[in-house]
């Protein structure tokens, strides 16, 4: 199995990768924006998207979209082929997606909504948190691409507050201060206890003598 950048040459998976992306919505009975596969090529001829193969079979899939002038990044159309499930495929992925996204676009927030729990589980453990949608980005083209989900008239009805869908956000700023808070209470934790060893030690010492 290999997990790599896509690219034009790929452009040959576009038509199963959407039509797998749909069966897999139908199946699952949930709502979900429904893309082309001259789009999806469009993905690959730019180097936003990642494919999983077996051999020349298609496997998996995952494409980035930029918003907001590239200040946030999303995650889209996750999908594995039905005969490559169940195997951690999609969480193998979702992180190769996750990474490649950080790389390329290092000051952008990352964000998804998704109706699956596989999903949300997984973008928690890659670090991401649910957020409203007042968090995510205010781009009319992103949530234009909702109006193909037969959810659509719930998130217009809502003012775009609220759906069925779940959103979730990785934040590089607030991990990062997050990272400098951890770093900083450790430094402090291993102060403070050489600080006591060495009170012990002087102890330990002047009993001695």
């Amino acid at each position: 199995m290999k997990i790599v950048i896509a690219n034009k040459s790929h452009a040959k998976f576009a038509e199963v990768i959407c039509t797998t992306i749909e069966e897999s919505a139908k199946i699952r009975g949930t709502g979900i924006a429904r893309r082309t596969p001259e789009y999806v090529i469009t993905k690959m001829e730019n180097g936003n998207a990642i494919i999983a193969l077996d051999g020349e079979k298609f496997a998996g899939f995952c494409y980035i979209e930029t918003w907001s002038h590239e200040k946030y990044v999303a995650n889209s159309g996750l999908i594995v082929h039905p005969n490559y499930r169940n195997q951690g495929l999609a969480k193998d992925i979702k992180k190769a997606v996750f990474d490649y996204s950080r790389k390329k676009y290092p000051n952008a927030k990352i964000f998804g909504i998704t109706t699956g729990l596989a999903v949300m589980k997984i973008n928690y453990e890659l670090g991401y948190q649910p957020v409203t949608f007042s968090e995510l980005t205010d781009d009319d083209a992103f949530w234009k691409g909702c109006q193909t989900c037969k959810n659509y008239d719930i998130l217009t009805r809502t003012e775009r507050k609220m759906c069925l869908c779940t959103g979730m956000l990785y934040d590089p700023e607030k991990k990062k201060k997050e990272k400098n808070k951890h770093d900083l209470n450790e430094k402090t934790f291993t102060r403070l206890k050489n600080i006591k060893q060495s009170l012990f030690y002087k102890k330990e010492k002047n009993n001695q003598d």
